[in-house]
């Protein structure tokens, strides 16, 4: 019988791929942020990095770190998370609202596009593995009764 996948392939990818991604778009809003807003344009990229890349990441580092756990545990655990996740951003997003050493305007854009890469990259990770479907039945597994 050939080796069967790894049913935690498609999540390891997904956050490879999110890192990745993440870091291009770091690069190239950094890149941006410098050259139309100057010191605040690169101040912005990077918090803006840190804040979308950093909340879609974390879902799905859940994800993969409680696949082996019953799904009502996963279940609680992600959702506490998210609320944690949720919770945090929103504080750090007040604490940034009247500070001005960054472009807000950075932030912002890279918050979105980060969001959105991210997620494309997480998605063409788990669309690009192999994954099973059902779990196959090992012959020993079926008793006396079968053929």
């Amino acid at each position: 019988m050939p080796a069967l996948p790894d049913s935690a392939a498609p999540m390891r990818a997904a956050v490879r791929y999110g890192i990745l991604g993440l870091l291009a778009l770091t690069v190239v809003a950094s890149v941006i942020g410098v050259l139309v807003a100057g010191t605040p344009g690169l101040w912005g990229a990077l918090l803006g990095a840190a804040v979308g890349g950093g909340f879609i990441l974390f879902t799905a580092l859940g994800v993969l770190l409680t696949a082996k756990l019953p799904a009502m545990t996963a279940g609680a655990v992600l959702l506490g998370t998210w609320l944690l996740k949720l919770i945090l951003a929103i504080v750090v997003m007040v604490l940034l609202k009247p500070l001005d050493f960054y472009s807000k305007g950075a932030l912002v854009l890279t918050i979105v596009f980060a969001l959105i890469i991210v997620l494309g990259s997480e998605t063409y990770g788990v669309l690009s593995q192999r994954a099973l479907y059902v779990e196959p039945e090992n012959s020993d597994d079926r008793g006396n009764d079968a053929p």
